[in-house]
C-alpha cells in the first residue's frame, strides 16, 4: 500500500509547538515509508479563516524542514462535498433537523434526568412534511444529521453497534455508535462542519493513514461509518497524546502559546523545537536531533504514552545548547559577519564562545565584549585596582595564541603572589567585565594587546 497522510490545519492562528507534532508525526512517517505529505487547509470556518494565518502555517512548517508534496485548501473543493452530501441523502442518511439550540439543551436535560444518555434522540425523523413546511414558513432553515448505523430497522432504537479498528499507536480500539450523537454535518446556513469535509478529502485524495491527536479517538467511529457510507476505502487509524504544559493545560492558536514564529523570533532553532514536539511522551530520552532523518529514527509509535505528555519549555534551552554547542562555524558565518567578527577569527571565536550559548544570537555579546569593549570599566577595591595595574604591566608582546595566557597569569603570579581566584576573577573582569564565560586563553588572542591595554583599571 502506497502511503499517504496529511496534516490538516485550520487557519484561524499561529501554529504552536503542540500543532507541529501532528504535522512531524506525519511528515517523518511519510519520509520514512516513502510516502506522501498533504499539507490540507481545513478552511471552511470562512469568519475565522485568515490567508494571513495559511501563508504562515506554510512558512512555520518550512522553518522546521517540512515539505509538502501537496497543498490543497478544504474552501476551493465545496463541490465535492455538495455532492457528497447529496449521495447521503439519496440514500436517507443525512436527515433535516430543525431544533433550536435552545430546545436541544431542554431535551438533553429531560434524557439525563430519566437517566438516559444525553444523546440526540432523532425526534426530526418522526416530523410529517407538513411539520416540516411548517418550520419552514417560521423561517427555521434545517441543520442536516448523519444516521449513524446503530439500529436493526427502527432508528428510533438503537442497539450496541461497535465500530473496531487496529489503532496504529494505541492498538484495539472500540467505539459505540449507540452511545453517540448523530452528527451535525451542515450547518443551518448551508456551511459544512469538519467531519464530512474531512472525510471526503482523506477519501477522495486517498490518504492511508490519518495520524493524529487523541481527542479525536470517538469521532474515529463516526468517520469510519461516514467513510463506508460515502463508499471510500476506510484508512488507517492512529492517535498518540496530546501535549500540554507542565501546569497541564492545553495550547491554543488563540493565546500564541508557545507559536513557531515566536521560537523563531526568540532565537531557537529549528531541530530544538522539533526535537521537544516529537519526543515528548515518547519512550527514551529528550535529546536534540541534529535533523529531521535522525528525529524519524526515533519516531516509534509503540513507544508513545497513553496519557498526555507535560513538556516544560525550559527544555528548549537545554536542546537548543546542546545544538549550538555541536555547531560548526560555517553554519553561522553569516551571523558572525552581522555581528563585525573579522574573517580571519571566525572559526577561533565560535569555537571559543559557542560552550557558552544557550542561543546563537548570544553570540553577539561576546563579539561586542572582544571587538569593541567593555560599556563601562568595572569598578575595582583599591588593592585589585593596584593588582591589575601591575598585571597588565606584564602583558606580554604579540602574536597571541592559546598558550599566551598561561603565560601572562604565570608571570603575574610570580611577581605578585596572588594565586587561585584572587589572581584569575580580577583579571577576567577587567577583560570582559563579566565574571564568568569562556576561558580566557581562547579569549585573549581574539581580544590582542591593544585592545587588552584600554582596559587596564
Amino acid at each position: 500500500m502506497s502511503v499517504s497522510v496529511r496534516f490538516a490545519p485550520s487557519p484561524t492562528g499561529y501554529l504552536h509547538i503542540g500543532n507541529l507534532r501532528p504535522a512531524l508525526f506525519n511528515w517523518l512517517f511519510a519520509q520514512r515509508e516513502g510516502g506522501r505529505f498533504v499539507l490540507r487547509y481545513d478552511d471552511t470556518d470562512v469568519e475565522r479563516s485568515k490567508r494571513e494565518y495559511a501563508d504562515a502555517i506554510l512558512e512555520d512548517i518550512g522553518w522546521i524542514g517540512i515539505r509538502p508534496d501537496l497543498i490543497l485548501r478544504q474552501s476551493d473543493r465545496i463541490a465535492l462535498y455538495e455532492a457528497a452530501a447529496e449521495q447521503l441523502r439519496e440514500k436517507g442518511v443525512l436527515y433535516p433537523c430543525f431544533e433550536t439550540p435552545d430546545e436541544l439543551e431542554r431535551r438533553r436535560k429531560r434524557r439525563m434526568a430519566r437517566g438516559l444518555p444525553p444523546i440526540y434522540g432523532r425526534e426530526a425523523l418522526s416530523l410529517t412534511a407538513e411539520e416540516r413546511a411548517a418550520f419552514e414558513a417560521e423561517g427555521r432553515r434545517p441543520h442536516w444529521r448523519f444516521l449513524l448505523p446503530n439500529f436493526q430497522s427502527d432508528p428510533h432504537t438503537p442497539e450496541r453497534t461497535e465500530v473496531h479498528w487496529e489503532d496504529v499507536v494505541r492498538g484495539r480500539q472500540t467505539v459505540d455508535l449507540a452511545s453517540l450523537s448523530d452528527p451535525v454535518l451542515v450547518r443551518e446556513d448551508g456551511t459544512y462542519l469538519y467531519t464530512l469535509p474531512s472525510v471526503v478529502d482523506d477519501g477522495e485524495l486517498k490518504i492511508s493513514h490519518v495520524l493524529r491527536g487523541d481527542d479525536h479517538v470517538t469521532n474515529t467511529g463516526v468517520q469510519i461509518a461516514l467513510f463506508e457510507a460515502l463508499d471510500f476505502a476506510v484508512p488507517a487509524f492512529g492517535h498518540f497524546n496530546l501535549l500540554t504544559t507542565i501546569d497541564g493545560e492545553g495550547l491554543s492558536k488563540r493565546t500564541g502559546a508557545l507559536s513557531l514564529r515566536t521560537l523563531r523570533t526568540d532565537g531557537y532553532e529549528p531541530m530544538s523545537v522539533a526535537s521537544l514536539a516529537v519526543l515528548t511522551g515518547l519512550a527514551g530520552s529528550i535529546e536534540a536531533m541534529p535533523d529531521l532523518a535522525s528525529l524519524g529514527k526515533r519516531l516509534d509509535f509503540g513507544g508513545v504514552s497513553a496519557s498526555s505528555s507535560k513538556f516544560d519549555p525550559a527544555e528548549l534551552d537545554r536542546l537548543n545548547a546542546e545544538l549550538v554547542h555541536a555547531m560548526p562555524h560555517e553554519a553561522v558565518a553569516d551571523r558572525l559577519a552581522e555581528w563585525d567578527v573579522p574573517e580571519a577569527d571566525r572559526a577561533a571565536f565560535w569555537n571559543a564562545v559557542r560552550g557558552n550559548l544557550t542561543k546563537v544570537a548570544d553570540a553577539a555579546a561576546w563579539a561586542a565584549v572582544i571587538y569593541r569593549g567593555l560599556d563601562a570599566k568595572p569598578a575595582f577595591a583599591p588593592e585589585d585596582a593596584d593588582f591589575l595595574r601591575a598585571a597588565f604591566d606584564l602583558l606580554p608582546a604579540e602574536p597571541y595564541d592559546r598558550a599566551t595566557w598561561k603565560s601572562w597569569t604565570d608571570a603575574v603570579k610570580a611577581s605578585t603572589g596572588r594565586k587561585g581566584k584572587s589572581l584569575f576573577m580580577p583579571l577576567r573582569l577587567a577583560l570582559t567585565g563579566l565574571d564568568h564565560g569562556p576561558e580566557l586563553a581562547e579569549l585573549l588572542p581574539l581580544i590582542g594587546r591593544e585592545r587588552a591595554l584600554a582596559r587596564r583599571p
